[in-house]
């Protein structure tokens, strides 16, 4: 685990950023990854590239893994997106096997053309009943269904104003749709105003879409849905929700939207299913069915994919059989159970973290140099947890998003906490010694 601190590749892999090599140029498209990939294998040389890893059975409380060279990792899992730990829940997998036997593996088609099944045409009428909705559509995934929303709704004359930390799914829709696009500081419902307000003193014949979040998955923090709604109504615009991290894990099942009262009164309700619906896809929930026809056919993420599979139509449907239960009742309650768990045990230890309770836990690490070192450490002692850094995060806001599971145990929390202090306090001393390293060599060539 130690380090030559006079090894200058060292402080390259703990500088930079992916942003630092997102544009190229030059006359060769195809050279375009190489000062990338030096700078990414440099970090990887030195153990500090935790990122393209892969489990071996499946995304358990407790996994086997291995990091992007093959090389093996085993230890507790806050690092995978299942809150209410149905990937692996007997009922899941039996619906996912006998619908596979009926409808095979592939829904080869369109949902344009022949690619739902009585499968997805029932699964879109129920999501439109749990959220209040007239109507929903699906997409192939939650990626999608972000894009694919605003691609398909705005177009060139038309305007965007959205949160700045909207998911990237979201931001890339908009650049595709318009450049009409202005973000408002983060949750705040006055430059948001001031926003609309702008655009409707020079602007009254074009649409307006506002885009949130139900729950950002970086900060774990929600919007007030209510003032946000009432200021489109206000203003003329449409109000789309994101709610892919808390539909189906917090409240009744129904995520904020629920817990503010606004079901069935929000325009558009986005979701994904791969957080806790054991699946990938995704869906748009609206008032009409025209708004869904058009959608189905001038959305490009709808128009132009495959529609999800059978199966993950079914398993869907097995999942919020689930979650409309008791059964699900008590994993949202184990669910927070942990959550509590992991917040209260991380503030015994000295640790701070982002945001209100949620299945998202972010922990601050602040530099990207200690959070790199941290990354190094942790599987080796049994941890797998994502770093999160710049620029995905603001630049020194690095952190770990511990993704709590209901299926966790407390020994599980307990022990992660434990090797996070543990990685903390060794990263720390090895940051200082790479960091004394150039002073040091300039003495001893004095």
């Amino acid at each position: 685990m130690s380090y030559d601190p006079f090894n200058t590749k060292i402080h390259t892999a703990l500088s930079g950023s992916m942003r630092d090599y997102r544009v190229q140029t030059g006359p060769d498209l195809a050279t375009r990854g190489d000062a990338f990939f030096a700078w990414q294998n440099n970090r990887r040389d030195n153990g500090l590239w935790p990122f393209s890893r892969s489990t071996e059975a499946g995304p358990g409380t407790v996994c086997k893994a291995a990091d992007d060279r093959g090389n093996g990792i085993e230890g507790v899992n806050f690092a995978s997106q299942d809150y209410l730990s149905m990937s692996s829940h007997p009922a899941i997998k039996e619906t996912a096997i006998e619908t596979i036997k009926v409808y095979g593996v592939h829904s080869a088609g369109s949902s344009a053309l022949v690619g739902n099944t009585n499968l997805s045409v029932a699964l879109e009428r129920r999501l439109a009943d749990v959220l209040q909705m007239e109507e929903a559509i699906l997409y192939p995934t939650g990626w999608a269904a972000g894009y694919g929303i605003i691609k398909g709704l705005v177009r060139s004359s038309d305007h965007i104003v959205m949160d700045q930390l909207s998911h990237v799914c979201l931001q890339e829709g908009a650049n595709a749709a318009t450049r009409n696009i202005y973000q408002f500081r983060h949750l705040d419902v006055e430059h948001c105003r001031e926003k609309l307000a702008s655009i409707r003193a020079r602007d009254t014949e074009n649409g307006i879409l506002v885009v949130t979040e139900g729950l950002f998955s970086m900060d774990s923090d929600t919007p007030d849905i209510i003032a946000m709604q009432e200021l489109c109504n206000e203003y003329g615009a449409r109000l789309v929700v994101d709610v892919a991290h808390d539909f189906g894990a917090l409240g009744d099942g129904t995520g904020h939207i629920g817990l503010q009262n606004m079901l069935g009164k929000v325009d558009l309700v986005m979701g994904s299913f791969s957080k806790t619906f054991a699946s990938n896809g995704g869906f748009v929930a609206c008032r009409s069915r025209a708004l869904k026809e058009y959608l189905r056919f001038y959305s490009p993420s709808a128009t132009f994919s495959n529609a999800l599979s059978p199966m993950q139509a079914a398993v869907v449907t097995k999942a919020l059989d689930i979650i409309q239960s008791e059964e699900g009742r008590q994993l949202r309650q184990s669910l927070m159970d942990n959550v509590h768990l992991l917040r209260r045990t991380l503030t015994e230890q000295g640790f701070e973290y982002y945001g209100d309770p949620s299945a998202i836990v972010a922990v601050k690490m602040g530099s990207e140099s200690l959070a790199r070192l941290v990354s190094r450490r942790i599987p080796g002692l049994g941890l797998l947890s994502n770093l999160v850094e710049y620029p995905a995060v603001a630049k020194g806001a690095a952190r770990f998003r511990m993704q709590v599971m209901a299926g966790h145990t407390p020994q599980n929390i307990h022990k992660a906490v434990g090797i996070l202090r543990e990685a903390v306090a060794a990263a720390r001393e090895d940051l200082a010694e790479i960091n004394a390293a150039p002073a040091k060599s300039a003495s001893i060539a004095a």
